[in-house]
């Protein structure tokens, strides 16, 4: 599985952004795919979290304003994040986890950076 993060900028505070991330490889060998962000100085945490069987998780800062969704069709991960602040600076990450011949893998997109500007 590859993913291609895309969509990070500059945003006033209060503003929107959508992050895609293009998946190809062995797609449906792929159990979760999620969000994840890393500020300077800070360790990388969950965003988000979509699981194939559809259950979703969100961390409690960005629960309300972001949301996270696969289009299975078009092979595509994004997060509309709505009302941006600027503790959402961080660079965002892409990443899947499922399991292919029996051997589980976890893939990680290339960042895209999002500066949130007060």
């Amino acid at each position: 599985v590859q993913l291609q993060a895309s969509g990070g900028g500059l945003v006033q505070a209060g503003g929107s952004l959508r992050l895609s991330c293009a998946v190809s490889g062995h797609i449906l060998s792929i159990n979760v795919m999620g969000w994840y962000r890393q500020a300077p100085g800070k360790e990388r945490e969950l965003v988000a979290n979509i699981f194939t069987v559809g259950t979703i998780n969100y961390v409690d800062s960005v629960k309300g304003r972001f949301t996270i969704s696969r289009d299975i069709a078009k092979n595509t991960l994004s997060l509309q994040m709505n009302s941006l602040k600027p503790e959402d600076t961080a660079v965002y990450y892409c990443h899947a986890q499922g399991s292919y011949g029996f051997r589980p893998y976890d893939q990680w997109g290339q960042g895209t950076q999002v500066t949130v500007s007060s």
